[in-house]
């Protein structure tokens, strides 16, 4: 297998890093919410005494729909949060993409990715291109392929 995702996290800007440690921590509170009461269920089923008398003092099976009910609607809630979210995403990316595209002159590609124009030339007639980074993200090598 190879692997196409490039493996820089020091690339990454502290916000994006705090972004995506926020998020990993509310799915897995999520997550843990979501198997609490699968676990309470699974152990009152399998008849473990402490649980039929806790569930026996909460008011037997009929708490138990209750609390079903909550949780059902806790996920819709959830996901209806969610849907909500990737349609702003959305629209906010709609708004945000600017309406007319500025041309980009070969030499100013050449300049910004710091790569020579014959190889520039070379992998964009190429059916398959290897690029090669350091470990700051910059190009060191471009390899083309398969020329079309």
């Amino acid at each position: 297998m190879k692997a196409y995702i490039i493996n820089a996290p020091q690339l990454q800007s502290l916000q994006k890093r705090l972004g995506a440690f926020l998020a990993w921590l509310i799915c897995w509170a999520m997550w843990i919410y979501l198997l609490i009461p699968l676990v309470t269920l699974t152990s009152w089923v399998l008849g473990d005494k402490k649980m039929i008398n806790e569930m026996r003092w909460f008011g037997g099976y009929k708490s138990l729909l209750e609390l079903l009910q909550i949780y059902l609607m806790t996920l819709l809630v959830m996901a209806g949060l969610w849907f909500i979210w990737v349609i702003y995403r959305t629209l906010l990316t709609r708004v945000v993409k600017p309406a007319t595209q500025i041309p980009v002159s070969d030499k100013e590609i050449c300049e910004f990715y710091q790569v020579k124009n014959p190889e520039l030339q070379n992998c964009r007639h190429a059916q398959l291109v290897t690029v090669f980074y350091d470990d700051q993200g910059h190009i060191v090598e471009l390899v083309d392929h398969i020329s079309s």
